[in-house]
């Protein structure tokens, strides 16, 4: 295939057990810009058969790349880092036209992709097994041993969304594979065609063959078959709460790492340095055009301040820019008129229940400008759905007691902020509130890629993070020497 401008319409292969295929079928899947509604490309639409040869060139290939030293897989992982820098600007290209994604931030995500591999390298080459002496615990003696070593789970089924084709998926791919796994990956089917370069990358740079693996197409045709497949060992998803709990419900025994949804508060206390507070919060609402689970989705603001945040949020969100990634507009059109139809349903359903609009509220299409609702109550939709696009509720408070038990209140649990210049209360707060992790002053965000990630409730299970994701794809063997 090779890694090329993508100037114009192509159909791209997928990689199964180190060849590059078309789908035997002969079917396709237009993959459609977002924004200019133009073909990027297509993809072949694989079948179950397809999905078996490639779980079983992964069940192959694993057990040569487990043999390989840890530095070799290092090696080969540092060299694929370094072909995506080298690439940064056709992948960069394809993700804005592929996913809606502006441009600089696209060449960022490529950008933050190379050291996340490299940081895995690192880990990696520090997971070490143990020893221990039989001697510390009732009823034992210095003459049984454990040797303890870390071995990989084997097969790792990697499925990731739309919002961050290149970095989700390799943030699935690289810890599987420094530990010893092999991989394979069904990417969103928007998202493919730039996660298949991100492939092609690896490929390149002479990864054996087996040890990662593509599968592409409707995912109502191959989900079931590949969260159910008995040599799947492990499977880490990103994408909506619905498809998750579905995929827990199915896989029954097989090791899980969920990151799904969520509805992130902004908790603004009457002490806090309400122009940060805003720029943290239009940043953290908004930054891709609020496409991403960790956007900040709603306000709780205590009363007393409510007024001149507003106005703050207000003048902040009346600068960013809208139009086309291909113009590196803020907010650009949303990944399809499915999710601009849910976004504008929810402002409409604020707006009938008697919310204020601040501003906002234009649609062209997929494209809708960043909105903000003030005044949003318990009743309204947008108080407790997950948009996935530029809407940000306002809902103003009485008590921090009153802000935590609105925050808990949601099924969602995976970040929240508290924005205060008080650390005693802003501590006392964040263990109050159930989620995964509590931003102090800042916006709600997945980074730094080796800080622990995680949500509770509806949010997801497991935890990500380069450590924690490479300790989640080996387990413990035990050797008991007895002397």
């Amino acid at each position: 295939m090779g890694i090329q401008s993508f100037e114009k319409q192509v159909q791209y292969q997928t990689l199964v057990n180190g060849e590059w295929k078309d789908s035997s079928t002969g079917r396709w899947i237009s993959i459609v810009s977002p924004s200019t509604q133009q073909t990027v490309g297509e993809i072949p639409a694989m079948t179950a058969e397809e999905a078996e040869a490639a779980i079983q060139g992964a069940v192959k290939g694993q057990k040569k790349w487990a043999d390989f030293p840890v530095h070799e897989r290092g090696r080969i992982l540092l060299a694929w880092a370094d072909r995506l820098v080298e690439n940064v600007e056709p992948i960069a290209e394809m993700i804005m036209k592929e996913v809606g994604k502006k441009k600089s931030a696209a060449r960022d995500e490529v950008i933050r992709t190379a050291d996340l591999i490299r940081y895995n390298v690192e880990e990696g080459k520090r997971l070490h097994g143990e020893m221990m002496k039989g001697d510390s615990f009732y009823g034992g003696n210095a003459k049984k041993m454990a040797v303890i070593e870390k071995e990989p789970l084997g097969v790792v089924l990697a499925i990731s969304p739309f919002n961050y084709p290149v970095n989700l998926s390799a943030a699935k791919i690289a810890p599987a594979l420094i530990c010893g796994n092999a991989v394979v990956l069904k990417p969103a089917t928007q998202g493919a065609i730039s996660a298949l370069m991100m492939v092609e990358a690896l490929h390149q740079v002479g990864l054996p063959e087996g040890v990662l693996n593509v599968v592409t197409g409707k995912g109502s045709e191959i989900g079931d078959y590949l969260v159910t497949h008995r040599s799947i060992d492990f499977i880490s998803f990103t994408g909506g709460t619905q498809t998750g709990t579905d995929i827990a419900k199915k896989a029954k025994m097989i090791p899980l790492v969920l990151e799904l949804g969520g509805k992130d508060p902004a908790i603004v206390l009457e002490d806090a340095d309400l122009d940060l507070a805003a720029n943290q919060i239009v940043s953290g609402a908004f930054s891709y055009s609020g496409q991403r689970c960790t956007a900040i989705k709603r306000v709780l603001v205590m009363d007393q301040v409510a007024d001149e945040l507003v106005l703050k949020i207000k003048e902040k969100v009346s600068q960013l820019s809208v139009g086309l990634p291909e113009d590196n507009a803020d907010i650009t059109p949303l990944i399809d008129s499915a999710s601009a139809d849910f976004v504008h349903g929810l402002i409409l359903d604020a707006l009938w229940k008697g919310a204020k609009l601040v501003i906002g509220n234009q649609r062209e299409g997929n494209l809708i400008a960043p909105s903000v609702l003030d005044g949003v109550t318990k009743e309204m939709r947008v108080a407790w759905e997950e948009p996935f696009g530029p809407v940000l509720p306002i809902i103003r408070v009485h008590s921090e007691e009153e802000a935590v038990e609105l925050a808990n209140e949601s099924e969602y649990g995976l970040q929240a902020s508290i924005f205060t210049k008080n650390l005693d209360k802003a501590f006392l707060l964040a263990a109050k509130l159930e989620v995964g992790s509590v931003q102090l002053n800042g916006r709600t965000e997945r980074g730094p890629d080796h800080f622990p990630f995680l949500g509770v409730k509806n949010s997801g299970m497991g935890v990500q993070g380069v450590r924690r994701s490479i300790e989640s794809m080996t387990r413990d063997k035990v050797v008991v020497l007895n002397l």
